[in-house]
């Protein structure tokens, strides 16, 4: 296995320790890998109590990197994030901030109601985000973040907002946990307090990969994508020059997580996170279907398989769950994670559709759910 290979693998697996526990969030979690290894930042929209902190904080603490998260709120004061003028400079002329422990010193970041802070924050933060660089009087600091990752409610209607919110390249429309997986969630947030440690990568995993980006080679896959765009403009759905040319990024950190160098169709996925409103996804998955068609990535599962909505995509999940799920045989969690996956299974496929390796997935997951508890 190459040392990308490895370090891809090792991701994937902080995906699941991460997200263990914390039904239908693994997207979070992967598109966290994502925007880290393509260098962008991601903006997560919905209501409150949907384990968006959790998610980040988890897979935050699974790379080991510098972390830093804080609430903005109308009265967030520029220190808070940035650290206090620092007095002893202050006393020689000198206007400095000292960021020890705070955002411009993190890898990664998570910004709570991101979209109430000031215009002071939030002309910093741009700084931040576009450049990897802050500046505040005589201070001028590189920031080595990887990744921010912006939380709210809802997405701004104030064009100044807008504006801000269109450096997040990324966006994530979380819902409550649907009736189906209830049980899960509930047996889920009881073992919570038991939780074990996971697996771990570190910020050299992120940092190999994302210098392997660069030398992906994406020339093939221009005409497929520009096809894809002109298909939603024909639907309306439009997207800024400056969003179109970033997609590409997210095409070649795609390929990077699936193990190649060579862009293909397959690795167009992300466009449809590129997306900036829940109407416009859903627009979408319907008008980008044929464009989608090929769509996979052995690391990022989930996250394709929300875009292309497709049996295949789904199989390939339901029998890596399965697996997991099998694996697992000290936690008292299983029996209810996999009746939760049989319910899923017979949900969304008749017992003659069903391929040889979900259905032997499937029948040891009978058996699983049919012994002593």
């Amino acid at each position: 296995m190459t040392a990308h290979a490895a370090a891809a693998a090792r991701l994937r697996d902080v995906v699941h320790s991460a997200t263990t526990g914390l039904v239908d969030r693994e997207q979070l979690a992967e598109l966290m890998v994502l925007a880290s290894v393509a260098g962008e930042h991601l903006l997560v929209v919905g209501p409150p109590g949907t384990a968006k902190s959790a998610v980040v904080r988890r897979v935050a603490a699974a790379l080991g990197g510098r972390y830093f998260e804080y609430l903005l709120g109308r009265f967030t004061e520029p220190s808070e994030l940035f650290g206090p003028v620092d007095l002893r400079k202050l006393r020689d002329g000198r206007v400095e901030a000292d960021v020890t422990g705070m955002l411009p010193e993190a890898d990664i970041a998570f910004l709570d109601e991101v979209f109430l802070g000031s215009t002071a924050i939030l002309n910093s933060l741009l700084g931040v985000l576009n450049e990897r660089r802050f500046r505040r009087g005589h201070t001028d600091v590189a920031c080595p973040l990887r990744v921010c990752v912006g939380a709210a409610n809802a997405l701004p209607e104030d064009e100044a907002l807008a504006a801000f919110a269109d450096r997040f390249l990324l966006r994530l429309f979380v819902e409550p946990v649907p009736d189906n997986r209830l049980e899960a969630l509930l047996e889920g947030g009881w073992a919570q307090e038991s939780r074990a440690p996971g697996a771990t990568a570190d910020m050299a995993d992120l940092d190999l990969l994302r210098a392997q980006v660069a030398q992906v080679r994406i020339a093939d896959v221009r005409n497929p994508l520009a096809e894809a765009l002109r298909k939603l403009r024909a639907a309306g759905v439009t997207l800024s020059d400056r969003r179109i040319v970033k997609t590409q990024r997210l095409v070649a950190a795609a390929t990077v997580l699936a193990g190649r160098e060579q862009a293909t169709e397959a690795d167009l996925w992300p466009l449809f996170y590129v997306l900036p409103s829940r109407e416009a996804q859903l627009s979408a998955q319907e008008v980008l279907r044929g464009s989608m068609l090929m769509a996979t990535n052995p690391t990022l599962r989930n996250a394709v398989e929300q875009v292309v909505l497709q049996p295949v995509s789904r199989v390939d999940r339901l029998v890596q769950a399965a697996q997991s799920c099998l694996d697992d045989t000290g936690s008292a969690a299983t029996r209810t994670i996999a009746e939760a996956l049989l319910r899923e299974i017979d949900a969304n496929f008749a017992a003659p559709a069903l391929s040889p390796e979900l259905a032997a997935a499937r029948a040891r997951l009978v058996e699983r759910v049919s012994e002593p508890a």
